[in-house]
């Protein structure tokens, strides 16, 4: 007998999960506190969950080939401080902003090339380089922010177009190009296919070295992007900006569905993470709660998000 189609709650937890975990948490605050449903209370979720979110879409790239970037914050602030020396220099605006982002894309690319290279883990490797990075930053500025920044630049963290903040317009761009970048190209198909299983791509012809480089190059990029985004919502630069970066765009890609064994995950429910992270984090400002509390919880909804992927690949494993 041919069993009835009823409800397939697995597959929509798998596809749609993250999204109702935004939606209840939602629902729960709105309950909770009068101020959250509120358009500025709203707004203000925009614009503080960007500059994370924009760093998630790259840390998306990496996870799916298997690997993690530690370095992103570090890179961000490394690139902030040099950047805002140009400034406070008398460099033109434009011309430090393109140094910004190029630096920050080399930055990736030297994690790319250790990798590949010298065949270190993506942990140590930039586990090292964010110490390294970190350790110039504070070197250089002996741990004092810059300031004094062109006002030109606030336009980028606090600019708005059409009643629409900058840095929210900036990061649903950076979603729409880099997904369909992930997903209608010859460099996205690769990026799945060496986390699927990178000795099989390799022997299929493909340069899965490249394709890790350009994977590591992708996320330093979006780290100098989300760095200048900072940097205008600050009207500084901090030599320990970007401290939490790390922990929170790896949560928000693991949350919005990205497997840390390689292989699975997109940009859509990655923003999906990040609006998480973002609503949890207003959350506790509205009720008044330490932010302790919120790193307790964002380190539980992680493990959480880890343990069911793991899960969901055993069970993909037993049914080959």
């Amino acid at each position: 007998m041919e069993k009835t189609q009823g409800f397939d709650y697995k597959t929509f937890i798998e596809k749609y999960g993250a999204l109702a975990i935004l939606a209840l948490c939602m629902i729960v605050l709105t309950i909770i506190s009068p101020y959250f449903l509120t358009a500025l209370n709203l707004k203000t979720i925009a614009i503080q969950t960007a500059v994370i979110a924009i760093i998630a879409i790259g840390q998306t790239f990496v996870i799916i080939t298997g690997g993690i970037d530690l370095s992103v914050g570090a890179n961000l602030a490394l690139s902030n401080i040099l950047t805002a020396s140009m400034m406070t220099s008398g460099v033109p605006l434009w011309i430090c902003l393109v140094t910004a982002l190029a630096f920050s894309a080399a930055f990736g690319y030297v994690n790319g090339l250790a990798i590949t290279k010298m065949r270190v883990p993506p942990f140590i490797v930039t586990l090292g380089t964010m110490s390294i990075a970190r350790g110039i930053t504070l070197v250089i500025t002996n741990g004092t922010p810059i300031s004094r920044l062109p006002e030109a630049l606030s336009w980028f963290g606090r600019g708005e177009i059409v009643g629409l903040p900058v840095p929210v317009l900036i990061f649903i761009v950076a979603a729409i190009i880099f997904n369909w970048v992930l997903n209608h190209t010859l460099f996205g198909r690769y990026t799945y296919a060496v986390g699927s299983n990178m000795e099989a791509t390799r022997l299929s012809g493909i340069d899965t070295g490249r394709t890790v480089r350009m994977v590591y190059l992708v996320s330093g990029l979006l780290a100098g992007l989300a760095g200048i985004v900072l940097m205008g919502r600050l009207g500084l630069a901090h030599p320990t900006a970007g401290a939490d970066y790390n922990m929170n765009s790896v949560a928000a890609a693991v949350i919005g569905g990205t497997s840390l064994t390689g292989g699975v995950g997109n940009i859509f429910g990655t923003m999906i993470g990040a609006l998480i992270m973002g609503v949890l984090d207003n959350g506790f400002v509205l009720l008044g709660l330490s932010s302790f509390y919120q790193e307790i919880a964002i380190g539980f909804v992680v493990i959480m998000a880890v343990y069911l992927d793991l899960l969901q690949q055993t069970k993909l494993r037993e049914r080959r």
